[in-house]
């Protein structure tokens, strides 16, 4: 991706662990740069098509002096996700947080903290075999939409399949969903786990009934292998209830594993 740099912008907050520093405030100097796709305003000369760096560094001026925070890491973090909701153009964003009068007792230049932070692709399997099923998923997508660091770009059509593993259970209504995250998996996950439990999901069968399933299938192209999350789903490749409805949504979105599409893995699992 291109790069606009915002460098070094000098502003005044209330931030700091010392009492000293959120009554009388000091200097912080701040760096960012935006990650985004300027092709097309340097093509065609038109602002609107990329993001206008005035309006971010305004943003920044305002987040920092309407605000208090202990840390310069929540510093960071805050106009992290400040400036990625700023414009959908933008994609990734890093941030540097200086501050000069750190108060250790020893002559320095500066204390600083970067970080670097993004909007994550995941795909989200969808299922429920209890009660209104239809309800339940809907919902659960509304709750996603209704998230600022959550953004719902495509939602599958839902089909009706036979159970898988434990079959003597009602039929399930499954799909699929394309959302972009600020969250990191772990917290993802979370926010899956707060919705399934919202629906009054319980876990007390392997394979069982469910009122809501909420599946991380892929997160951007990422490998994740832990105690509660394995990332691409491990059994995804044995599963038409999962593969048909992310084929609607992503037929050539490919496997990092396997390195084959969607649509090659349903053909393999239909042989």
């Amino acid at each position: 991706m291109d790069k606009i740099r915002i460098e070094n912008l000098e502003v005044f907050g209330n931030h700091g662990v010392f009492e000293e520093e959120t009554k009388l405030g000091q200097k912080f100097i701040i760096s960012c740069s935006l990650y985004l796709d300027t092709r097309k305003a340097g093509q065609k000369d038109d602002l609107n098509a990329s993001v206008h760096y005035g309006m971010v560094a305004h943003l920044i001026k305002k987040e920092m002096e309407e605000n208090t925070f202990a840390l310069i890491e929540a510093v960071a973090e805050r106009l992290a996700e400040c400036v990625l909701l700023y414009d959908e153009k933008i994609r990734e964003v890093e941030i540097e947080v200086k501050k000069p009068w750190a108060p250790i007792g020893l002559s320095l230049e500066y204390v600083s903290v970067s970080i670097r932070r993004k909007w994550h692709e995941a795909y989200v399997a969808l299922g429920s075999n209890i009660g209104d099923k239809e309800a339940y998923i809907l919902q659960a997508i509304e709750k996603l939409k209704n998230r600022k660091d959550c953004r719902v770009k495509k939602v599958s059509s839902l089909i009706e399949t036979e159970p898988y593993g434990v079959v003597d259970q009602d039929k399930f209504l499954n799909g699929a969903l394309l959302v972009e995250t600020l969250l990191p998996p772990q917290e993802f996950l979370d926010v899956l786990h707060e919705i399934e439990s919202e629906a009054n999901r319980e876990r007390t069968r392997h394979w069982g009934p469910r009122t809501l399933d909420l599946d991380i299938i892929f997160y951007d192209d990422e490998i994740i292998q832990e105690e509660n999350l394995c990332v691409p789903h491990a059994d995804m490749h044995n599963r038409l209830f999962v593969l048909e409805p992310l084929k609607e949504i992503a037929p050539y979105k490919r496997h990092p594993v396997y390195g084959k599409t969607i649509a090659e893995m349903v053909v393999d699992l239909k042989k």
